[in-house]
């Protein structure tokens, strides 16, 4: 850990150094600069795509194993409630996230403002940002390793149970 974090510092450091040279707001936009800009931009949204992923995973999960049987619900009724549960914690967590990044990296671009308003720029910060968040929600898939693939014999039985009641009742 004490290397990951010496090499963290190291990037830091350059980082802040590359920044600082390039402040006069004329400067080219090289592609070491735009892609610098687009994993700037790409990081709050890696954050937040692993922690909807995790969030909707686990309530989907939840709720469908606890809740589904009893209340009747589908499975993707369940995940459709996990996904709401989900967007409504990572509304939450957004301000969080970013403010982190903003702390690790201390700043919050490597562009001038200038260049940051050039189609260019936009085009690299979209990038980031849909990269980000692919890895994001890739990372947070990581609850489906640790969930059970077959059901409960007592849950199945329930579930079972709950459907033979209702087709006798709609009959």
């Amino acid at each position: 850990v004490p290397q990951q974090l010496c090499w963290f510092l190291c990037w830091k450091q350059w980082y802040q150094r590359r920044v600082r040279g390039n402040g006069n707001g004329t400067g080219e936009m090289t592609r070491r600069l735009l892609l610098m800009e687009a994993a700037y931009a790409g990081i709050p949204f890696m954050g937040f795509g692993f922690l909807d992923n995790t969030i909707m995973l686990c309530a989907g999960e939840y709720i469908d194993l606890k809740l589904g049987a009893t209340l009747g619900l589908s499975t993707l009724a369940a995940a459709a409630i996990g996904n709401l549960i989900s967007d409504v914690a990572g509304i939450g967590t957004a301000g969080t996230v970013e403010n982190s990044v903003k702390r690790l990296l201390g700043r919050s671009s490597v562009l001038t403002a200038v260049q940051r308003e050039s189609a260019r720029a936009h085009r690299w910060v979209f990038l980031g940002r849909c990269v980000g968040i692919c890895l994001g929600c890739i990372l947070g898939m990581w609850p489906l390793f640790l969930l059970n693939d077959s059901a409960e014999p007592e849950d199945t039985q329930l579930k079972d149970s709950v459907q033979e009641t209702l087709t006798e009742n709609s009959s």
